[in-house]
């Protein structure tokens, strides 16, 4: 069976610096599992791994996509689903890192999305939605759709569509599909490890995170993305945190200290949410950085885990 090593957790919890580690102490490569590293020139407020930092381990689905394109589950599985078939054929391992729990979900199970052709409905209920507001379209989705529609806020109008679209073009439920793709068994012989610490460090540490993004410079940053892409609100990439926050202070919209303030305060939200989805997902591996306090500790313990389960060789 094919050997995989997943190895993520919330925003700002130091998954970088031991990703390369691992790689270099498993012959592996890294597949980015990032919305937004995977754009160009959207570097400071991702958080981006820097030339320097890679130490020579190679890098996927970073830097591939204009900030004008669409980027989503779908995408994200059939680039990642290549990449790990390259891997393999060089004699590595894949390691799969960054804190997007669905798109880990999605390679991990191989769930399959049922792509169909695009018969219009998708632009009327764009449309519809411009017209008669989100609350409408939600409540057409639970109406077919209760359980979906009840796990979709309504302002997530993007998912709210997929799902109504969905439905339209397959005649079933996205809920209840999603749970038999989840519950399928995964095709890869694989180790999923979840950094976790203290809640009150990793808000510490978010904190001073958005702190040193500002010190870099992330609202030139996000200027130099308006002169160079034709961006609007509603561009898939400028919804990261840390982008939509300044986009709205260059309209004028808010003032930068309320930027600030907000990029802190969601993306304290965005790490528990994080938190929450890893606890739920089969075989996760916690790795507590409070007890583990070093990546070298870290590390000792995730080879002797793959060692145990035969992703890598005993000594």
């Amino acid at each position: 069976m094919n050997k995989l090593i997943v190895l993520t957790g919330p925003t700002a919890v130091g998954k970088t610096d031991l990703s390369i580690k691992l790689a270099k102490a498993v012959n592996g490569e890294i597949i980015s599992a990032d919305s937004i590293q995977v754009y160009k020139d959207m570097n400071i407020g991702s958080a981006k791994i820097t030339e320097d930092e890679m130490q020579g381990v190679r890098h996927h689905l970073i830097d591939v996509l204009s900030p004008e394109e669409d980027f989503n589950v779908v995408t994200f599985k059939n680039m990642a689903d290549k990449a790990i078939k390259e891997i393999y054929e060089r004699g590595h391992i894949p390691i799969i890192t960054g804190g997007t729990g669905f798109y880990i979900q999605a390679v991990l199970n191989d769930i399959d999305f049922k792509e169909n052709e695009d018969d219009g409905y998708r632009a009327y209920l764009e449309n519809l939605v411009k017209e008669k507001g989100e609350l409408y379209l939600h409540d057409m989705l639970k109406e077919v759709d209760e359980k979906s529609a009840e796990a979709i806020h309504f302002n997530n109008v993007k998912k709210v569509i997929r799902a109504l679209e969905y439905h339209h073009q397959t005649g079933e439920k996205i809920s209840e599909h999603n749970e038999t793709e989840r519950a399928k068994k995964s095709p890869y012989n694989f180790a999923y490890f979840v950094l976790d610490c203290e809640r009150e460090k990793l808000y510490k540490r978010i904190e001073k995170r958005v702190d040193i993004m500002i010190e870099q410079g992330l609202v030139d940053e996000v200027k130099g993305l308006l002169n160079k892409y034709d961006l609007s609100p509603d561009s898939v990439s400028v919804q990261g945190l840390g982008y939509k926050e300044v986009f709205a202070y260059l309209r004028g919209e808010i003032s930068l200290d309320e930027a600030i303030y907000i990029i802190k305060r969601d993306t304290r939200h965005f790490a528990k949410r994080q938190l929450t989805w890893f606890r739920r997902e089969k075989e996760v591996i916690r790795i507590d950085k409070d007890i583990y306090d070093t990546d070298e500790k870290c590390l000792d313990y995730i080879l002797g885990i793959l060692k145990e389960k035969g992703i890598i060789q005993s000594d």
